[in-house]
């Protein structure tokens, strides 16, 4: 399972403000994800607000909004591979979109878009009761993590204490 060796959570999130992006495609998949942002968030003291989008695809865009207003953004998709090459390119154009985001204005993105096989991949990993993953508490605790080293590079706090890089 591809969860082994996550980095755990327990990082203070006090007064930090987290936009959620979520699309819309399968329903039971994304409440899971977004119920794992919203314990994440509260767990380390953190404010989520969520924006819904009709697709994984419009991700970027809402995100690259959100950048401006928020200390970090949670994007949350899921995107199912089928008999065409649709899913490349909207996993691919998705993934750059969110890259771009965070590299040109320096905010995280948490990426919580699943791109799986199956449904059934996607609801072991969307933080439902039965599931060994939940993705969507991992874009949090990955955004708050991020904020944190970003903090210490800057010399305004330290780092993430649950990473364990270090310099090569």
């Amino acid at each position: 399972m591809s969860g082994s060796g996550a980095p755990r959570g327990g990082q203070d999130g006090a007064g930090v403000r987290i936009a959620v992006i979520a699309a819309s495609w399968h329903r039971t998949i994304m409440d899971g994800l977004i119920a794992g942002t919203r314990r994440a968030a509260d767990a380390a003291g953190a404010s989520v607000e969520v924006f819904s989008v009709p697709g994984s695809f419009e991700l970027p865009v809402a995100a690259r909004r959100a950048a401006d207003r928020f200390d970090a953004v949670v994007a949350l998709g899921v995107i199912i591979r089928g008999g065409t090459p649709h899913f490349e390119y909207v996993s691919g154009g998705v993934t750059y979109g969110l890259t771009e985001v965070a590299v040109t204005t320096g905010v995280p993105i948490g990426f919580g878009v699943l791109t799986c096989d199956t449904e059934e991949q996607a609801l072991d990993r969307a933080g439902l009761p039965g599931s060994s993953e939940d993705k969507g508490a991992e874009a949090v605790d990955a955004v708050l993590g991020t904020l944190a080293t970003l903090s210490a590079i800057s010399g305004t706090g330290t780092p993430y204490v649950g990473f364990t890089g270090g310099p090569r």
